[in-house]
């Protein structure tokens, strides 16, 4: 007589429960292994020079906090501050809108060498030629007498908008063009209906690549390097934190440097809160709409 050998009734949790450990388990060593550089960072912020460079210990044996006094006053913060959230908001703010303009036209609108257009935007994803174009830029800049300001930065940053484009048309992908139809036929035109129908609807899109975008003029050290050469006043903060690797005497100010890479951070985390929570409530409001 065969017996019908049954499986533990606990055996499904168990296995359910083993495979969320394991994937918890996993999560957390990449979010230590991703936060341990900042870690370290920000307790070296608080190091003196001679033990950071030692490396004997991970805690600093007395928390200097007036490394972050002479870092702002050293590096002249409050001014690089102003510089960059300028570039940053500037170049986000005129990304947005080009970039958007861009998407609606090509997804709206058929005209002849729309593919080629497509194609090309999409080319330029796929090769970086970094400082290749640094001089031609800076040679355009020149002859509209903008090398010497912050605009010539601006505008260069802004056209190079070919990711922004393409995450922006897959939002605009997403928006029947029915609502455009409406709009005709209620008297708008075409600006009128992509400014006061389409533009509201693309908050979701305009919030994940503004994100990005901020972040990115907000690090980019070449152009405003190379632009404020001249004008040390104008330098934004990741070169104005380049000049806090050497001190007096031509001494190696690591600590400074360290202390100087977590203030400025801290805007960069203000806007992503605020960016985020921005983008949720659009989101769950778009869901229960």
């Amino acid at each position: 007589m065969t017996q019908n050998v049954l499986a533990p009734s606990g055996s499904p949790q168990l296995i359910r429960w083993t495979k969320r450990t394991v994937l918890w388990l996993f999560l957390i060593a990449i979010a230590l292994l991703s936060l341990f550089p900042i870690i370290l960072v920000l307790l070296g912020s608080f190091k003196t020079n001679q033990e950071l460079t030692g490396g004997a210990t991970i805690w600093p044996k007395i928390w200097q906090f007036s490394n972050y006094a002479q870092a702002w006053k050293t590096a002249n913060f409050s001014g690089f501050t102003i510089n960059s959230v300028f570039v940053s908001i500037s170049t986000t703010v005129g990304t947005l809108l080009v970039a958007s303009m861009s998407a609606y036209a090509v997804d709206r609108v058929n005209f002849k060498g729309k593919k080629g257009y497509t194609l090309l935007m999409a080319s330029t994803l796929f090769i970086s030629i970094g400082a290749v174009v640094l001089r031609p830029q800076f040679d355009l800049m020149v002859k509209l007498g903008l090398n010497t300001t912050l605009w010539g930065v601006i505008i260069i940053l802004i056209s190079a908008h070919a990711a922004t484009y393409f995450i922006l048309i897959g939002f605009f992908k997403s928006i029947p063009r029915e609502l455009d139809e409406a709009a005709m036929i209620d008297g708008c035109n075409f600006f009128t209906t992509y400014w006061r129908i389409i533009l509201p609807l693309l908050r979701p899109g305009l919030a994940v690549a503004g994100l990005g975008v901020f972040q990115s003029s907000w690090n980019e050290y070449i152009l405003p390097f190379v632009f404020t050469m001249s004008n040390p006043d104008l330098q934004t903060l990741p070169v104005g934190l380049a000049n806090l690797r050497y001190g007096i005497g031509a001494a190696a100010e690591v600590q400074l440097m360290m202390a100087g890479a977590c203030l400025s951070i801290l805007p960069l985390l203000i806007v992503y809160i605020f960016a985020n929570k921005s983008f949720m409530q659009v989101t769950l409001g778009a869901v229960k709409g």
